[in-house]
């Protein structure tokens, strides 16, 4: 599962997302999106769970949760729609 996770704080690592998400189940990987040209955050991330229950659980449990002092949105991540 593909979970989409919004209004992280432009400080957060990839590994503290991961760990968040592993109290929950098996992460595969996570990812911050980082703007190319300023070269920081963009505020929000990826989150893949090869288990779809674990996932669910872990949008259940964090969706509007505090990390970092930011209430974070969880969840499920859309398809990439082609930009032309």
């Amino acid at each position: 599962m593909n979970i989409f996770v919004a209004q992280l704080s432009y400080n957060t690592k990839e590994d503290t997302l991961k760990e968040l998400f592993e109290a929950h189940g098996e992460v595969s990987s996570s990812k911050i999106i980082f703007d190319k040209y300023e070269n920081r955050s963009k505020g929000f991330g990826f989150v893949e769970m090869p288990n779809d229950d674990e996932g669910q659980n872990a949008i259940n449990a964090l969706n509007e949760s505090e990390l970092e002092g930011r209430n974070i949105v969880v969840k499920i991540a859309k398809p990439r729609e082609d930009r032309r």
